[in-house]
């Protein structure tokens, strides 16, 4: 018997000798503190990866080797050099490593190539977000480089809230990303979706991480061109519009003379889009179909200056320009030539985002915006507006205001990493503004009829006015902070708890606290599965137009008027009539959703990954607007304050359901095809169109329940890279939607209080859908090395051609759902059918 325990135990000392050990280590920067989510690669002496890991929240790090031998550990973390150790793996244990990394100089910037895709237990690393880099979106087919939209078609439209989806560059909420898409290194949507440093979930929110000035020069030109000779005729057009869209973009960093502590990065673009809108709507003489130029600029600039203080303490500087004018704009569809308008619009920002280390534990970033912002739109024609509902809109578009502001934002965060603990706390601004309006829209007055006979007949059903002083000044003040604390249970058990608050004026609620909660767990011994949880509460904002509306319509400035059934051309003395009032009501609060979903995820190829994602979105206390004071039932002929028009009251009284499941697949599938595809089956509904909604019925608004107005049963969308050979590239987009909802309604105005969206009786909101939507994009690069070296170790010129919607698949859009038009339950838009653009880009 003891023979057998000896052999036993010499058969177990043997294996454990021979058994190819683990290599292990930890992380730190200069100061001494750990580094987490840096990527570690393992890989032979001929630069072949083997594997790909990420350092935990102490900087740890676990590789297991098959095999003795030399090896390389390299180590690679945005702000750091990259570090390579080299690795002699023999019969016995690898003593575990320290590596600590240098600063990079002036944020040097990482290998854009390199884009690790390992399922792990990191918080921040789930694999149901969209991540793109530069590489890829520079091999993408996008529209004029517009990378926000076609980004966007991952969000989810019931998580971006009352202003639309929240833009974040570099860790700060902005209201534009300021820099062209050249400086762009990555996008995110969904990444790390129940953290509490954002006041948006995850697919309502579009992170941009900005390119880093490095120690040598950098740049890439782009020129950009389509013209309407390579386009596909409009369905709604007779001919093929004239049109033509020209861009020139691009960025260029590097040090400041032979400085290695300070650098650049300027990045800038020049747009000029000659459009054409395509008119088709129906006047008394019949139909009218024509097209009218709609051209529109975007000029942009960006400079900005970094500088390293010390090992410990950089920072850096940045001036944003931005100049988006136009020339009638919002024709189209049902809207006339006649009926445009001519915007001014501009921006100016400076930034300063500061980082220091203040010990081997605490690391303090504190970002600031000071900016102001121009936004003037007028009317092209002074004319009264007619609306002839579902058949055209004419004379002119009454619009004429001014809105200006001086805007201030703030971020302070702060992490301290202690043991199995990385603890993060921050305050945020995200808008303290002093905002001005003159709005003087409506002064001319506007006639709404049912239908093309009533027009005939002379006979509106409502006209609207305002008068009055239009000018205001209030302050716009928004704040939140937020603490979390990232805890690594196991090595195979990651859990986050968060708490966020957020306040806004003009609200009277202070209790607006937001637990966060998030759990990442793989089964035991598992290195290629991970289940995720998580839930949280969000909070939203309004904007701030809806405010500028109680300041503007208080009784004191501004007189809106609406009267019922007017006589035409001349509808009378206004002085005579009751105005309306626009009041937040009392029991108003921020309203908020509950997000929650579990995610599992698979590794289904060394550097691709699968998942399968439950969500979903509970919506509470939405916002909607109401005419406290409309007509009474069951003649709607009196208000109940004759002295008071429309009393339009903003209300948090709504609420939302929806429900999805996601299926995503991500990265190198193959060693020359990346992807990113995602595919949504999803439900949502509520009873609420937004702040500015009113229901059709005011003494029933609980009638309105229904699917939401941007309820899609199916979506799906991938983007792609194909390497057909070293120097050719195809690139594909493919976005194929179930059809959107739309309501029926009667074109009259029963209850009397100016609006036409009654319906016929036992019609429920949204019970008609329109077709879906199918497009496919494609685009072919081709590079030229211009010195003969390897790739992207020299310059490079490309030149790249883009098909847009290359199977010309008509998607009609604006359908009607009144039946008093011509034009009932069919399409009066067409979204834009095939187009090719053509790229020259020079790298170097």
């Amino acid at each position: 018997m003891s023979k057998l325990a000896l052999m036993v135990l010499s058969a177990s000392c043997v294996m454990a000798q021979t058994a190819a050990p683990a290599i292990t280590g930890t992380v730190l920067d200069p100061s001494g503190a750990y580094v987490p989510d840096a990527a570690v690669q393992l890989q032979r002496p001929t630069g072949h990866t083997l594997t790909t890991v990420q350092t935990d929240v102490i900087g740890a790090f676990r590789i297991p080797v098959a095999s003795a031998g030399a090896y390389t550990i390299l180590i690679e973390r945005a702000g750091f050099k990259v570090a390579r150790v080299q690795v002699r793996v023999a019969s016995r244990a690898v003593a575990p490593l320290t590596v600590r990394l240098e600063l990079a100089d002036v944020f040097s910037e990482v290998s854009a190539e390199f884009q690790p895709v390992q399922v792990n237990t990191e918080i921040s690393e789930n694999r149901d977000a969209a991540v793109v880099s530069q590489n890829l979106l520079e091999n993408l087919p996008v529209l004029g480089q517009d990378y926000l939209s076609l980004m966007s078609r991952f969000l989810d439209a019931g998580s971006v809230g009352t202003r639309g989806a929240s833009v974040v560059v570099d860790g700060m909420e902005v209201n534009n990303p300021g820099i062209t898409a050249s400086a762009i290194r990555e996008v995110r949507i969904n990444q790390n979706p129940y953290s509490a440093e954002f006041f948006r979930p995850g697919r309502g929110r579009i992170e941009i991480i900005t390119k880093d000035a490095g120690a040598a020069y950098h740049g890439t030109i782009n020129f950009i061109f389509r013209d309407y000779y390579l386009n596909a005729r409009d369905p709604f057009a007779l001919t093929r519009a004239p049109e033509q869209r020209r861009i020139w973009e691009g960025a260029i960093s590097g040090p400041f003379g032979h400085s290695k502590s300070t650098s650049f990065l300027i990045s800038a673009s020049r747009q000029d889009d000659d459009l054409q809108a395509v008119i088709f709507a129906r006047g008394l003489n019949g139909p009218i179909q024509t097209t009218a130029p709609s051209p529109r600029g975007l000029t942009q600039s960006a400079f900005r200056i970094s500088h390293q203080f010390t090992t410990n303490h950089a920072s850096f500087w940045q001036y944003n320009d931005r100049e988006y004018p136009g020339h009638n704009l919002g024709i189209g569809g049902l809207v006339l030539p006649e009926a445009a308008t001519n915007p001014d619009h501009w921006e100016r920002e400076i930034v300063f985002n500061d980082r220091l280390t203040l010990s081997a534990r605490w690391i303090n970033q504190f970002q600031i915006l000071i900016g102001r912002e121009h936004e003037g739109m007028h009317s092209a024609s002074t004319a009264p507006t007619i609306v002839v509902q579902g058949a055209f809109t004419g004379g002119g578009a009454q619009v004429d205001i001014l809105r200006t502001e001086n805007h201030f934002q703030a971020n302070d965060i702060a992490s301290f990493s202690s043991g199995k603990h990385l603890l993060k706390i921050g305050i945020n601004v995200p808008d303290w503004s002093r905002r001005g309006v003159n709005e003087f829209s409506n002064s001319g007055g506007t006639f709404y009829f049912s239908s093309l006979a009533d027009y005939a007949a002379q006979k509106p059903y409502a006209y609207t006015a305002q008068q009055g002083n239009g000018h205001a000044v209030y302050v716009q003040k928004e704040l939140g902070g937020f603490v979390q604390d990232e805890i690594k249970l196991r090595r195979n058990v990651s859990l986050a708890l968060g708490m966020r608050y957020d306040w806004q004026n003009f609200l009277r609620d202070h209790n607006n606290f937001a637990p966060r909660a998030a759990l990442a767990y793989a089964p035991r011994g598992s290195k290629s599965t991970v289940i995720r949880g998580g839930a949280g509460v969000f909070y939203d904002r309004t904007g701030y137009i809806p405010m500028a509306d109680l300041v503007l319509h208080d009784g004191r400035h501004l007189r809106n008027y609406l009267i019922a059934n007017p006589a035409y051309p001349n509808p009378g003395l206004l002085s005579f009539q009751p105005s309306g009032l626009v009041l937040l009501d009392p029991e108003a609060r921020q309203p908020y959703s509950l997000q929650y979903g579990v995610t599992l995820e698979r590794q289904v190829a060394r550097r691709a990954t699968a998942s399968v994602a439950y969500r979903g979105n509970r919506g509470i206390k939405l916002y909607r607007s109401r005419d406290a004071n409309a007509p009474l039932p069951p003649n709607y002929l009196f208000r109940p304050d004759p002295a008071v028009g429309v009393l339009r009251r903003i209300e948090s009284a709504g609420r939302q359901n929806g429900n999805a499941l996601d299926l995503t697949l991500q990265g190198e599938v193959t060693r020359r095809i990346t992807v990113l595809a995602q595919y949504t089956l999803s439900e949502t509904r509520n009873n609420t169109g937004g702040i500015a909604w009113f229901p059709a019925n005011q003494y029933a608004p609980r009638g309105e329940w229904a699917r939401a107005d941007f309820d899609q049963r199916h979506r799906f969308n991938l983007l792609g890279n194909v390497t057909a050979g070293r120097r050719v590239n195809v690139g594909v987009g493919v976005a194929l939607n179930s059809g959107s909802p739309y309501t029926i309604t009667t074109g009259a105005d029963p209850y009397r209080t100016g609006m036409s969206n009654a319906r016929p009786a036992g019609i429920a909101r949204n019970t008609l859908e329109g077709p879906g939507y199918a497009g496919v994009d494609l685009r072919i690069g081709r590079d030229f090395y211009l010195n003969g070296a390897k790739k992207d170790k020299g310059p490079v010129a490309t030149v790249a051609f883009d098909a847009f919607n290359v199977l010309n698949h008509v998607n009609y859009a604006g359908y009607v759902g009144n039946l008093s038009s011509p034009f009932f339950g069919q399409a009066v838009s067409a979204l834009p059918t095939r187009r090719l653009q053509v790229t020259a880009r020079f790298k170097f």
